[in-house]
């Protein structure tokens, strides 16, 4: 998968070039692409906002730079991508059918927001990662390509996918891993009992727990 992002930021995404992606991105499972908006801007100085016409606080992000970025890496199978307050809520449903594209778009507002004729302009979705506001798209980008890029080939182990939260609807449950006993707290006996069904049985029972605790909303 090719994976271009559109930012006045691109300091921020250095993120992106460690851990799980980088070895994705060494491995050439997926390709990443940084690219300043700036660049785009036919003002002498590189700006790329303005101030709203009909008044109000901040500023916007002018159309032209933002037109000109991404029609320069635009192509038929691209899908856009615009995080936004106002877009539908971000869930695994929606990371699952975005890393089946072969070409994502990413383009990350800033200040009080960009101009509506980009998107009478470009077919673009619009993805909120939650109920609050962010300074810009840069974070929530990051957010929703990490997610994403865990449903491609060869990025996680398969099994990775299959017992984690919401892969079933339910929360993950609680794990354990060595010592056996810390500071007077014991892992449960059925994790260490080597019955496989009990230990089925017992994470079930947890999943169900938590998810009755923190999400009821899911059941």
């Amino acid at each position: 998968m090719k994976i271009d992002i559109l930012t006045l930021f691109p300091e921020m995404f250095t993120p992106l070039q460690s851990s799980i992606l980088k070895r994705a991105t060494d491995n050439r499972i997926l390709e990443i692409n940084v690219i300043n908006i700036r660049d785009f801007s036919l003002d002498k100085h590189k700006k790329c906002d303005d101030y709203p016409f009909g008044g109000g606080a901040g500023m916007l992000m002018t159309v032209q730079p933002l037109y000109d970025a991404i029609k320069s890496v635009k192509q038929e199978n691209s899908k856009i991508v615009f995080p936004s307050p106002r877009g539908k809520t971000f869930n695994q449903k929606i990371a699952k059918d975005l890393s089946t594209f072969e070409h994502l778009i990413f383009v990350c507002g800033h200040y009080e927001g960009v101009d509506e004729r980009i998107f009478q302009l470009y077919d673009i979705e619009e993805i909120s990662i939650g109920d609050y506001v962010l300074t810009g798209g840069e974070l929530p980008s990051m957010v929703i390509i990490d997610t994403l890029s865990r449903f491609i080939d060869g990025v996680i182990s398969e099994e990775s996918l299959l017992n984690e939260s919401f892969s079933n609807g339910l929360l993950e449950y609680p794990q354990y891993t060595r010592p056996a006993e810390f500071m007077g707290l014991k892992v449960p006996e059925v994790l260490l009992s080597g019955n496989h069904q009990e230990v089925e049985k017992w994470r079930k029972e947890e999943s169900l727990k938590i998810t009755k605790k923190n999400r009821i909303d899911l059941l």
